[in-house]
């Protein structure tokens, strides 16, 4: 049997990468498709006070257990299922509950850092960056952590310009160079995105043909 097609996505907070994930579920169908988001690999901060976990660096590679998810991701490869983290970023914890994710023909891992580690990067087949302008980016950021997770305006402007924009400089923009496909304008960009798609249909055809002849 052949192993998975492995895809990353990257690209800064509030690029598109959610979109792009959207387009391509609804496109394949979530049945073949198992996602591993890096957000949650954060690490449990349970054992800080409020305020130490509110100054904590959520964008530095370190704020992640990457290795925790790179023992994941190679057992779905291998065809087994996992209990992957459940993090909550309003407390800025990992819960007790996990969520069971199959091994499937198509596993997506996704996350601002997954081209910046290069544990993750060499098990990828297809490796893909999401560009936005950065005033896109953060206007989305705002948006997203007003709405889904509690913050007021000024904690979300002061952990960006005090991390967020910082590690994008160091990491995630350099991660760039690592990508097989950069997809430019967030996404919206309906050309690349379904070009995109379209390698992803080879691929799959291709561990289709192995199968059989297997």
């Amino acid at each position: 049997m052949s192993p998975p097609v492995v895809l990353g996505i990257a690209g800064g907070s509030g690029s598109g990468k959610t979109t792009v994930l959207t387009h391509i579920v609804r496109e394949f169908g979530s049945d073949p498709i198992a996602i591993l988001d890096h957000d949650a690999y954060y690490r449990d901060l349970s054992h800080l006070s409020p305020e130490k976990r509110a100054r904590f660096n959520f964008d530095h590679p370190d704020a992640l257990e990457t290795q925790l998810m790179c023992e994941h991701l190679d057992r779905l490869i291998e065809g087994e299922a996992i209990e992957k983290p459940v993090y909550d970023f309003t407390t800025h914890t990992r819960q007790k509950k996990t969520e069971t994710v199959e091994s499937r023909p198509v596993i997506i891992i996704e996350g601002i850092l997954v081209l910046a580690e290069a544990s993750l990067e060499e098990r990828m087949d297809i490796k893909i960056y999401v560009d936005a302008a950065d005033d896109i980016r953060l206007m989305r950021r705002i948006r997203r952590d007003l709405q889904e997770r509690g913050r007021s305006i000024e904690g979300i402007l002061r952990q960006y310009e005090r991390t967020v924009r910082p590690m994008h400089l160091e990491f995630v923009e350099p991660s760039k160079r690592e990508a097989d496909i950069i997809i430019p304008r967030g996404g919206h960009n309906q050309v690349a995105i379904q070009m995109v798609m379209s390698r992803i249909q080879e691929l799959l055809r291709s561990v289709e043909q192995e199968t059989v002849r297997s």
